[in-house]
């Protein structure tokens, strides 16, 4: 017999969404084919399919003495969520052309991370194709696939209101210039991509300075290794207010900062942290900024309608009472308004339906999937808004 080439190797998953990738869930059943194209007679030793999931953290620091480097550290660690291993076929001899081999597999029950790619670590989830023939090297083939740890936005945590206030005195003892006063409040903690955060503020500036108040979604990755963190924070997205003279205030009456593509939160990996905070600040020329940090949660399932009716009432009526403008209470609505129909009575008792959850997965998928190619965005390892004092000037008042 003639010993046939092997010409193709391929992995092929059943489930693909409408952007044509595979894309899967902690418990789900992942199943696929391995394709061989073959040109003539071959022996086959085995042909195996290894399934995997890994979240992977490694970075190096180096310490300078002088000219040379003193010594280098390398940082590494690894949590294995996904370890599956099956044969396909064993030892036989297979004839030219076309062959599909079916594989199938469930993911753990567990909370999976989910996958990330970051400067330091990633959580990737990959299935292998492993050709083995005698007296010739394996042909392999690798294709990875993306696990979604479901996060969803509609919990009484998640939809609860974020607020926060600060002064700042720029300087003190015969000083006449007045304090910078901040308040921030946002309508809930949880989002998704695609969202935006509505922000209610009030800025007071009694300084001497001309003050600009901005806005800034931030995301901070955390990774940990041998005792030790690694932290990098990006900038995700941002806005700008007017510029504030002395004696002057700004209201922001339901801002807008859009969501662009980025990654779900991850919280419950070991080694590997994605977070988000929406820091709004007041930007002052030659003096420390006063900044105020509202953490938040980027989920995956998104808000549910009666959810959205209920934290923007909400947000709209203490909102105006916290910002000391007066309110304008509306009538009450009518029970027909307030009266849910069984179907949904049963969509809240048991969760989100099916084909609902299908489509907050598409969609939030169109964005991650968008976000994944994008280039990274700017990252600083150092704190945005580090503690200064002017030159020239003591800086004893507290800064908060």
């Amino acid at each position: 017999m003639v010993l046939g080439k092997v010409r193709a190797l391929a992995v092929c998953f059943d489930t693909l969404n409408e952007s044509n990738l595979p894309v899967f869930s902690g418990g789900e059943l992942v199943s696929g084919r391995v394709v061989v194209e073959v040109a003539g007679d071959v022996r086959v030793r085995s042909l195996d399919v290894t399934a995997r999931g890994v979240a992977k953290v490694r970075w190096t620091e180096s310490r300078n003495a002088g000219a040379n480097t003193a010594y280098t550290q390398n940082y590494t660690e690894e949590v294995e969520y996904l370890h599956h291993r099956d044969t396909l076929i064993g030892e036989e001899r297979g004839e030219a052309g076309l062959h599909e081999f079916a594989f199938s597999f469930h993911l753990p029950q567990m909370a999976l991370a989910t996958s990330f790619e970051g400067k330091h670590g990633s959580v990737r989830y990959w299935v292998k194709a492993e050709l083995q023939r005698p007296w010739m090297l394996p042909v392999k083939v690798k294709k990875e696939f993306i696990v979604f740890e479901h996060i969803d936005i509609n919990t009484p945590l998640l939809l609860a209101p974020q607020a926060g206030s600060k002064e700042k005195t720029l300087c003190c003892w015969f000083c006449a210039s007045g304090p910078i006063s901040l308040s921030v409040k946002v309508a809930r903690k949880g989002y998704t991509p695609g969202d935006s955060i509505q922000i209610f503020a009030e800025v007071e500036n009694c300084s001497t300075r001309v003050v600009v108040p901005k806005a800034a979604l931030y995301q901070t990755q955390t990774f940990f290794a041998k005792g030790k963190g690694k932290e990098i924070q990006q900038l995700v997205s941002n806005l700008r207010g007017e510029a504030l003279a002395q004696g002057k205030s700004q209201s922001w009456e339901g801002r807008m900062l859009k969501i662009p593509p980025v990654s779900p939160s991850i919280l419950d990996c070991p080694i590997i942290r994605v977070e988000y905070a929406l820091v709004v600040y007041v930007d002052i020329p030659g003096g420390l900024n006063l900044s105020l940090s509202l953490p938040l949660v980027i989920g995956t399932i998104p808000l549910h309608t009666a959810a959205s009716r209920t934290s923007s009432i909400s947000s709209h009526g203490s909102a105006s009472g916290w910002l000391g403008v007066p309110e304008h209470p509306e009538a009450p609505p009518s029970y027909s308004e307030l009266a849910i129909p069984e179907s949904h009575r049963r969509h809240f008792l048991h969760g989100v339906h099916e084909h609902e959850q299908e489509h907050a997965s598409a969609a939030l998928l169109t964005y991650i999937t968008e976000f994944r190619y994008l280039p990274p965005p700017f990252y600083a390892e150092v704190d945005p808004y580090p503690e200064q004092v002017e030159p020239g000037r003591p800086d004893t008042c507290p800064s908060r």
